[in-house]
């Protein structure tokens, strides 16, 4: 902590200093060959990039393993939840190096003046290391960035070219995502993000060799059926030669992220909190954007222990979503449970069919188990479902009679989409929110950047009551960011500077609560959000209301190569 609070001052005396990120590296399987790598990084590296691998080093040891990799170490999150987060120091370090940079968030010119001026202290910091030879493709051909951040692109396919989906007009981005099926509700953040899009296309493009180009979004339904992706990102790649690819659904992403990764094509911002996406070892060109489903899974254990003392220990049931999506939850939840049995005494998971009509059988046998605490382990359709049969079966009266709670998932977020239709039985339920406003709450519809969402998906005739399509300005935001800072450094926009300028965010992020980071450091930060409210649902006002402080915990996730047939993260 002293090393960490030492950095945290003396990037203060920097103009261009780089985002110090508290955060293990990759685990105990790749060690030896990411020293060698380390090794040779550090003696060409300048002092500070130097540090900021030591102290990723230094605090390997600090953050959750296994099942719970991909998220900060259980100790930090309770002090954070608890309100008893003894860094203070470094709060305020950080509160200071961010008065530096102040603008007026109550205007959207202000908001954009400072994403310029993030943007450009990106690019100088960026471009300094690019010209000293310490950044950027060398003649080894190894891509180097910061914290010791590599890709041998050496690796890459014979026939790989960083400017493929850039033509004279267009930069061509694949997306898939669910428009049928269960999920279906998803597949509206495409057209919020293809709004946004057009935003920029129409009044401020990006620009490529001093001519303009359009952001071209080339969307495929695959109905969340992970075989469909991989036909369709065989289609993308081989047929339509896309720039970059975005894909919505763990077990879909977690389908074709290492063929992505073998064709050294981008794959940032992915759309699901798997902590597989923290790899930039393995898996370099892929990252998230939201909150792990393992931080997810502390957070819900941690406000256990801290709200419902009286209860202890407590029985919990989880609805779990039967693929990889829901096993994340799963296994990261009972990781904890068998950790902390002064908390959990018994954890009942049941899981259901991603398809499934109904589930009033789950449900039912949930019921029938008495739990203090139900969690709704799903997404899309059946999280609705969940709260409805809650209520339905008595489980919703129950434990509320016994003064225990509900949780429903950070992915169900959605007012209009999920709670709202469940009517009064949608009342008191928690959420850990991971730190996003919903676009149609009344606490943030007057907010300056969340009207201009509303008022271009109006323009758009999109209805701005479906605030799934003010998510996709939530991806397309900090894209279009990344895709600026890379098309402003030496050889313009192209998929290893895209990658760099990713991996090197560090932005505000307007559509997350005050207190949320969002930044990406190379290998030593590989989570864009780490924080959460936690807020309960009020249905008379259709609001969320948050309790307690916002919890963030940037920089201090643990990277994660996931190993499914192994139980987790390794």
């Amino acid at each position: 902590m002293i090393k960490r609070r030492m950095w945290r001052l003396l990037a203060l005396l920097f103009a261009f200093s780089l985002v110090a990120a508290a955060c293990g590296g990759d685990d105990d399987a790749d060690d030896a060959g990411a020293s060698e790598t380390e090794t040779e990084t550090t003696a060409a590296a300048s002092e500070d990039e130097a540090m900021d691998e030591e102290m990723a080093e230094e605090d390997d040891d600090e953050g959750a393993t296994g099942a719970l990799g991909g998220a900060a170490a259980e100790e930090d999150i309770e002090a954070a939840v608890a309100g008893e987060d003894d860094d203070e120091e470094m709060a305020e370090e950080e509160m200071a190096e961010e008065e530096e940079m102040m603008f007026d968030r109550s205007t959207l010119q202000g908001i954009f003046d400072e994403a310029a001026a993030r943007r450009a202290k990106t690019v100088a910091e960026l471009t300094e290391k690019m010209e000293a030879g310490e950044y950027g493709v060398s003649d080894d051909g190894i891509l180097r960035g910061p914290a010791g951040f590599e890709i041998d692109m050496n690796e890459c396919p014979s026939d790989w070219s960083s400017t493929t989906g850039i033509t004279d007009s267009q930069v061509r981005i694949g997306h898939t995502t669910a428009q049928s099926g269960n999920l279906a509700a998803y597949g509206v953040i495409a057209d919020g993000w293809e709004n946004y899009f057009d935003w920029m296309n129409a009044n401020d493009p990006i620009m490529v060799g001093g001519s303009p180009r359009d952001l071209t979004l080339i969307v495929k339904d695959d109905g969340y059926v992970a075989a469909q992706t991989i036909e369709f990102v065989d289609e993308l790649i081989e047929a339509e030669n896309v720039f970059s690819i975005l894909t919505l659904g763990s077990p879909n992403t977690l389908a074709v992220y290492d063929k992505l990764n073998e064709e050294c094509i981008p794959q940032p911002f992915v759309m699901t909190g798997h902590p597989a996406w923290g790899d930039p070892v393995n898996h370099p060109w892929t990252t998230g954007l939201q909150m792990s489903y393992s931080t997810e899974s502390i957070l819900w254990g941690a406000w256990i222990r801290e709200n419902l003392s009286d209860l202890l220990p407590v029985k919990v049931a989880g609805l779990v979503m039967d693929n990889d999506f829901g096993l994340a939850y799963e296994l990261g939840f009972h990781e904890w449970a068998e950790a902390n049995t002064d908390v959990v005494s018994e954890y009942l998971p049941v899981r259901h069919d991603p398809a499934a009509p109904t589930l009033t059988n789950e449900m039912t046998t949930i019921a029938a188990f008495e739990p203090d605490v139900f969690i709704s382990m799903t997404a899309g359709n059946p999280c609705l479902l969940a709260i409805q049969e809650a209520g339905q079966s008595g489980l919703y009266d129950d434990i509320n009679a016994k003064g225990g709670a509900l949780f429903t998932p950070s992915v169900c977020k959605a007012i209009e989409a999920y709670m709202k239709p469940a009517g009064d039985y949608a009342n008191n339920w928690w959420i850990v929110g991971g730190g996003i406003k919903d676009s149609t709450d009344p606490k943030y519809v007057d907010e300056p950047f969340i009207a201009f969402v509303n008022d271009n998906l109006v323009e758009a005739g999109l209805d701005p009551a479906v605030s799934l399509y003010a998510t996709g300005y939530m991806f397309g935001y900090p894209y279009g960011e990344a895709l600026r800072i890379a098309a402003d450094l030496p050889g313009g926009l192209n998929r290893t500077n895209f990658i760099l300028a990713v991996r090197s965010i560090d932005m505000y992020h307007p559509q997350a609560l005050d207190g949320i980071n969002a930044q990406l450091n190379g290998s030593a930060d590989a989570y864009f959000i780490e924080g959460s409210d936690f807020s309960q649902f009020d249905a008379g006002a259709q609001t969320w209301n948050i309790i307690g402080d916002i919890v963030d915990v940037n920089g201090r996730s643990t990277n994660c190569a996931w190993d499914k047939d192994n139980g987790g993260c390794r």
